[in-house]
């Protein structure tokens, strides 16, 4: 109870004595310092998770364990989901989408530690997906609730978590510009000053947090030595064309086993089934294990054969169309190694596997080039990195993202037009095909993605049950007109009246003023004229369980109706009138925008 006072008289405090701008900034360099802390835990849980499990274990044991730890990984979350927080932790990105679309910013308390929980488990253990994702999610969930505690509006609370985003990123990649980007373009946030100096500030405290707790360690680290020469942009749109296609082949795979798995009801069957399945994968390519971070600095390195040297066949890696077929079949496996990660009940991101996709893609691009007989020769270490950025942009829908990611982290901006050319071509060829991204596709099929549209998104955040009335008399199809005209009318300040089934309480049909005026004063027909004999179809019906609100502005538009019925589960709820909609959709533009 001091507490509660205490924190009380801070608030009063806070409001007298400091702006909202110049709160949201302290919050923003606290999100970012909470995103950065985050980034580090995760970081360093995994690599010890892994360092128990890939040392004496293996070195003594053999690779077959490689075959049962993926099992024991999924079921330890399984449990620690289920008796420990006893909630389902959301797979990061998509779930903190929703999150902003749907529950106005709101993410519950577990969603804190969860990931911390969970993902190491997951990735430590040999799952094939990424610590990005859940370190996200975890700093959007404490942002969220900073700004409960604090009571800021709906608009903060979503740059608060876009600031959270943006800490992650610049935490894991130490790439500060790149990850208020990506927290823009993922996250729809506006480009606006008031945006811009809050993500500043996050970006800025979560690398200076990184710095303090891993000095100068970058994920890929590399200087460019290679030039660009414009002589190689033929080969840089071929290099385009090939990181669209593997994008939209890692965007169909994903969906599939997604599907796949959604099938299986008992969640323990999923663990056996995507163990044994991820077991199988580790065992014969060792280096779907993980994230593959490792593998991406070999290649960009120049020493692939440091990354396949397991491979089972114990192929002579001295020929390079070996090396060439193993580094294919890398990009041919991983994101089913991903994929079925996640839908045995694995937590963990797709950027990683995305990025490991891309720098073997491009890799092996490079080196069928060089080595094909024609005399060409490009640079296999920038294509390497470009090649990231290129499926990055494809398969995040993200291209400003991908090409300032790999700039940055290539310490310079030599590489700056293969990278716009070709995260260009990728995502134009995937966004074809695919108008979804990975994050956004199953929000997107529902109506439920924020974007950049600015209309779109004020529909989206706007919620249906505000806007329904259910002040409206409703009359039986048997009622006869007497009835509804001392039983309706007299008694109603509306000129509509919905006629139910007495049965199922379904809406059948609805009576206008209009329709009984001109014999409502003839008593000679009160007892002979019936509801269902005046009553009309409604213009157009609105379900409250599949009609999102763009759609009902379009029925509004379509039907030129000023009220339309609600049903939910085909039972009558009330109306929404077209005025209301209008009064709420400005209300939520000026919310949003102010």
């Amino acid at each position: 109870m001091p507490n509660r006072t205490y924190f009380k008289r801070f608030l009063i405090w806070r409001a007298k004595h400091i702006s909202n701008k110049q709160f949201v900034y302290i919050l923003s360099i606290l999100v970012g310092f909470t995103s950065g802390v985050a980034a580090v835990i995760l970081k360093n849980l995994t690599h010890f998770i892994q360092h128990l499990l890939e040392g004496n274990l293996v070195r003594y044991y053999h690779n077959a364990f490689y075959f049962v730890f993926p099992i024991i990984g999924f079921a330890l979350v399984y449990l620690i989901m289920k008796y420990v927080i006893r909630n389902k932790v959301s797979h990061g990105i998509p779930s903190t989408l929703y999150a902003i679309a749907k529950r106005k910013g709101i993410i519950k308390r577990y969603q804190m530690f969860g990931s911390f929980l969970t993902a190491p488990l997951t990735v430590g253990f040999g799952g094939s997906v990424g610590l990005e994702g859940p370190t996200v999610a975890t700093g959007a969930a404490i942002s969220s609730n900073i700004s409960k505690l604090f009571h800021v509006n709906q608009q903060t609370k979503t740059l608060l978590i876009g600031c959270a985003a943006a800490g992650a990123m610049s935490s894991i990649f130490k790439a500060p510009v790149a990850a208020i980007v990506f927290a823009i373009e993922v996250f729809s946030l506006d480009l606006t000053i008031a945006s811009m100096l809050p993500l500043l500030l996050a970006s800025l405290s979560a690398i200076l947090t990184s710095h303090f707790f891993f000095g100068n360690d970058v994920l890929l680290p590399f200087n460019i030595q290679d030039e660009f020469s414009i002589s190689d942009v033929p080969f840089y749109i071929i290099l385009g064309l090939f990181a669209g296609l593997t994008s939209m082949y890692f965007t169909e795979i994903y969906d599939r086993i997604q599907e796949f798995f959604d099938k299986i009801k008992s969640a323990w069957k999923r663990i056996l089934v995507g163990g044994i399945s991820i077991g199988i994968l580790i065992y014969f390519i060792p280096p779907l294990y993980g994230e593959g971070f490792d593998v991406m600095n070999n290649l960009i390195a120049g020493n692939p054969e440091k990354a396949l040297v397991n491979n089972f066949l114990d192929l002579d890696l001295n020929n390079i169309w070996v090396v060439i077929a193993l580094l294919a079949g890398l990009v041919f496996f991983k994101i089913i190694a991903s994929a079925i990660t996640f839908g045995a009940g694995g937590v963990g991101g797709i950027f990683a596997p995305t990025l490991f996709m891309g720098s073997i893609m491009g890799n092996c691009l490079a080196k069928v080039i060089n080595n094909c007989g024609l005399g060409f020769s490009v640079s296999e270490s920038n294509f390497t990195l470009v090649g990231m950025a290129g499926v990055l942009s494809g398969v995040l829908h993200a291209p400003l993202t991908a090409i300032f990611l790999i700039a940055e982290v290539t310490g310079g901006y030599d590489l700056f037009i293969p990278l716009m050319l070709t995260a260009t071509i990728s995502f134009l060829l995937t966004k074809y095909f695919y108008p979804h991204s990975v994050y956004t596709m199953e929000l997107g099929r529902k109506g439920d993605l924020i974007t950049h549209d600015k209309d779109h998104a004020v529909l989206t955040l706007m919620d249906i049950n505000t806007v329904i009335e259910t002040n409206f008399i409703s009359i039986s199809p048997e009622m006869t007109l007497g009835d509804i005209v001392h039983n309706a009318v007299v008694k109603s300040n509306r000129n509509i009246f919905p006629v139910i089934d007495d049965e199922s309480k379904m809406l059948v049909g609805i009576v206008l003023l209009d329709d009984i005026r001109p014999i409502m004063f003839d008593q000679s027909l009160y007892s002979e004229v019936l509801a269902k004999e005046i009553m009309q179809d409604p213009p157009a019906i609105i379900d409250m369980e599949k009609d999102k609100m763009t759609t009902i502005m379009r029925k509004f538009q379509d039907s030129n109706a000023w009220n339309l019925p609600v049903v939910k589960n085909d039972e009558y709820i009330g109306f929404i009138s077209k005025s209301k909609l209008l009064t709420a959709y400005r209300r939520k533009l000026i919310n949003i925008t102010n």
